[in-house]
């Protein structure tokens, strides 16, 4: 009863704090650290494969014993003793079987929870160079089926290990009771196993043409589902169907290969072993019409056939799934072995105190702690990549644009360190499917209270309004169910939520109309006051409440001021001609802003009109 409590608990330690850094030589060096890392789990797993398989082999021995007792001498008192020593025996075979099979299960979870989050692990730290380095579906498939296929190993390495171990217990009892078929049992199964070992290799290629082939297939259909929307607006449908239809075919001929040498192994499985047996009867039978053997013997060899086929089995079927294995591993170790954008090399530096002041050394961008500040370009794009360079997401592409925090690259800091003090919200938010408070909560740290306050702060109410549960709402995957702008609105509120030292924002409002942006401009900056804030917008219902706006021209800062000094700054005034140069392009963005607005209020009419109709019909 002990051993199955500990086993529970064993299982229920899932997942690993630390799931341990692998070597990436190839997939036998995968898979051999992971039988260490749980070596413990192993070896009890292989002592009761051990202990059941052995229980099984001296099936037939006591059945023996039994008969010939019984032949002789009649139900005596020595045939009692053996029949209530196979009985024990049969219970220890029961006990062992339930107590291995738990020990298996926790072998194989242990494996493929231990990949599972080593590659989740990578693909969470190696940012966009996942996407450059592999196909989409390639990395889901990781996560979906190789981990799988690899913990299966361990699930059947205890059963396999057993079974090879009992098989040397049994030739030797065969071997002292009669030389002829021990021999021919001792010899026979390893041909039959080594002719039924030669489909192995033609079954390991066409499993990796279909791994492969699916791969495609995946990341083809991922890609057809998220761009259907543009599809059907090119026209486009039928020729990436047809190429879905294409590749789907030959899955399905990878399949047909995979299935068909699979089959003829199958077949030899059972034809092989079932012609071994007959051969050994007919010899059993032989040597007892001879004398050589008792009845009870012949019984026991024929027993022993019958078990000895099944470690065949059990041997083919081991060298089927180490097979899947190796294949899975070798994708798992090509996700595995990519480099992370950032972090790769360790941090080279102590993490500098608060209240320091983050530089982008390349455009002169400082933000000096406790200001919310905007920053303006007459190349949004130009902006933008200054936002980006101080969330640190590439240390390679910026290596040439450095961003220092107080005096320290960001590419020498620890990254984890970094990203609980440095948050960047891009402009494109991307959400996920869940409740909207995990949503929001990306930390797991803020309560209800704080919840709602951000979702005020980024004004969006109707987003609870929308959900039949509110904050516990289902959102569905990719936030499809939401607009452009409350999708945007969400985003916001989530990266307020993370309350970082340095907030960093790019456009945060391009998707909302001009009064709902003056609330959130409202709401965002008297939130953030007192607190460093980078704000990337040309809108002037945001600059107008900032304490700060820098101005950004030709790749420099070209001067810096309040909303209101840099528009009314005169231009023969020193810093004139770039103040000049501001108004142009914030005039640009109030300009689209009072398009958008007549717009509004000239929908708003027409709307109006037909209420009125309608109200007089």
């Amino acid at each position: 009863m002990s051993v199955v409590v500990r086993t529970v608990l064993v299982v229920r330690s899932l997942p690993f704090a630390d799931p341990g850094t692998p070597p990436l030589r190839g997939p036998i060096t995968l898979l051999l650290w992971l039988a260490r890392k749980q070596a413990r789990v192993l070896l009890v797993a292989v002592f009761f494969g051990v202990l059941s398989f052995t229980c099984s082999a001296f099936q037939p021995f006591l059945l023996g014993r039994i008969i010939d007792s019984a032949t002789g001498s009649g139900l005596s008192r020595t045939t009692w003793t053996w029949a209530a020593v196979m009985l024990g025996v049969g219970l220890v075979w029961i006990a062992s079987n339930a107590i291995g099979h738990r020990w298996d299960i926790t072998a194989w979870m242990h494996a493929a929870f231990r990949t599972s989050q080593l590659v989740t692990r990578t693909v969470a730290r190696s940012g966009h160079n996942i996407t450059k380095e592999l196909p989409t579906g390639e990395v889901v498939s990781s996560v979906a089926n190789d981990t799988m296929r690899i913990g299966e190993v361990f699930a059947i390495a205890a059963q396999t290990l057993g079974s090879l171990a009992t098989y040397g217990i049994v030739v030797v009892l065969m071997l002292t009771q009669s030389l002829t078929l021990g021999l021919v049992i001792a010899l026979g199964l390893p041909v039959v196993a080594a002719i039924l070992a030669l489909l192995v290799k033609p079954l390991q290629k066409h499993q990796k043409n279909q791994r492969d082939a699916q791969g495609r297939l995946t990341t083809l259909g991922a890609d057809t589902v998220s761009g259907l929307r543009i599809l059907r607006g090119i026209g486009g449908e039928k020729v990436f169907t047809g190429r879905y239809r294409v590749q789907s075919q030959k899955v399905r001929q990878a399949g047909v290969d995979v299935a068909g040498t699979q089959s003829i192994l199958d077949a030899l499985q059972i034809l092989l072993p079932g012609l071994f047996i007959a051969l050994v009867v007919y010899l059993g039978a032989a040597e007892a019409i001879a004398g050589r053997i008792t009845t009870g013997q012949l019984v026991a060899f024929y027993g022993y056939a019958s078990f000895l086929s099944w470690p065949v089995h059990l041997l083919v079927q081991s060298v089927n799934v180490v097979t899947k294995a190796h294949v899975a591993a070798g994708k798992v170790v090509k996700v595995l072995q990519v480099v992370p954008a950032t972090g790769a090399a360790g941090p080279t530096a102590d993490m500098p105190p608060a209240g320091v002041p983050l530089v982008d050394d390349t455009t002169g961008v400082t933000l000096e702690p406790g200001r919310v500040v905007a920053l303006v370009s007459a190349d949004p794009d130009e902006s933008a990549r200054v936002a980006v360079r101080m969330g640190r997401f590439d240390d390679e592409a910026e290596a040439e644009t450095p961003v220092t925090l107080g005096g320290v690259r960001l590419g020498d800091l620890d990254k984890h360190a970094l990203r609980e003090r440095i948050v960047v919200a891009d402009a494109t938010p991307a959400l996920f499917s869940g409740r909207l408070a995990g949503e929001l909560d990306v930390r797991d740290g803020a309560d209800r209270e704080s919840l709602l306050r951000a979702l005020h702060i980024a004004d969006a109410h109707d987003v609870l309004d929308s959900l039949p549960d509110g904050i516990e709402g289902e959102i569905p995957e990719k936030g499809r169910s939401l607009s452009g702008g409350q999708r945007q609105r969400v985003a916001l509120a989530r990266a307020l939520l993370t309350d970082p030292e340095i907030l960093v924002l790019v456009e945060p409002t391009s998707a909302v109309d001009a009064h709902t942006e003056a609330r959130i401009a409202q709401r965002l900056t008297g939130w953030r006051r007192g607190r460093t804030t980078l704000i990337v917008t040309a809108s002037p219902l945001v600059l107008d409440h900032v304490d700060e706006v820098i101005f950004l021209d030709a790749g420099r800062v070209a001067t810096r001021g309040t909303h209101r000094e840099l528009l009314d700054l005169p231009t023969n005034a020193p810093g004139g001609r770039e103040a000049a140069r501001y108004r142009r392009v914030v005039g640009r963005s109030l300009a689209e802003d009072d398009e958008g607005t007549a717009l509004d209020q000239e929908l708003d009419e027409l709307l109006g009109v037909n209420a009125q109709e309608g109200g007089t019909a």
